[in-house]
């Protein structure tokens, strides 16, 4: 079973991948997270997507397909995956469906959620990220005081270069231009979901689920 979920940054992709990868039991690919991996690495593969995400820029489409696909192969995604933050484009959506139809797969649903853009900028310039475990955290009008630690992990907390006004606005540009038509290209193949994203976390992962109950993907 193979799933995407779709969102602007800021959309509570990466919650939503989680929750619903361990509900169906299937691995959880974020793209996101395989770009910061290799950050902290510090490869030449590396060297090359920090330089593009501190410029609010995409990393090339080479780029990112060969990381996906390769990650694809490992053993835990034998059963399907929820991918997170993949396809940003068109021209990823046919690389992806291209590697699944070899295999004889295809995607079975993508899950788009909704947010408007008021609401991604405020969630994304309140938000500190846990280094050790990546866990998001708001901060609204009470910022992580000095040192403070990750409430799951106890990992020191950060704030991303790319979580700044003037960036975020560009990721947000670099969105809707490239991949709102990703989200027409599975709509029109009868797979797009949409969901409305500005509730609770876990309001949002009960529509989902529920959702894909009544299309028979889980058993309850």
């Amino acid at each position: 079973m193979y799933i995407i979920i779709l969102g602007a940054p800021g959309a509570g992709k990466g919650t939503q991948a989680e929750n619903i990868a361990k509900e169906m039991k299937l691995a959880h690919i974020a793209s996101g997270e395989l770009f910061r991996q290799a950050v902290e690495r510090g490869d030449e593969l590396g060297a090359r997507v920090k330089d593009y995400i501190s410029k609010g820029m995409l990393a090339p489409d080479e780029v990112t397909i060969q990381m996906i696909l390769q990650r694809l192969t490992a053993g835990d995604c034998k059963d399907g995956v929820v991918l997170d933050g993949f396809p940003r484009n068109i021209k990823q959506a046919k690389a992806l469906d291209d590697a699944l139809e070899e295999q004889d797969k295809a995607i079975d649903k993508a899950l788009y959620i909704e947010v408007s853009e008021e609401e991604l900028i405020r969630r994304l310039t309140s938000r500190w990220a846990c280094r050790q475990c990546q866990a998001s955290h708001q901060s609204g009008n009470n910022p992580p005081g000095e040192g403070e630690k990750c409430k799951l992990c106890g990992g020191e907390l950060y704030q991303r270069v790319d979580d700044n006004e003037e960036t975020i606005k560009k990721r947000l540009g670099v969105y809707f231009t490239d991949t709102m038509p990703v989200i027409e290209y599975y709509r029109k193949q009868g797979k797009l979901l949409k969901i409305n994203g500005e509730d609770s976390v876990e309001v949002i992962t009960g529509k989902i689920l529920s959702a894909l109950r009544k299309r028979e993907f889980i058993t309850k």
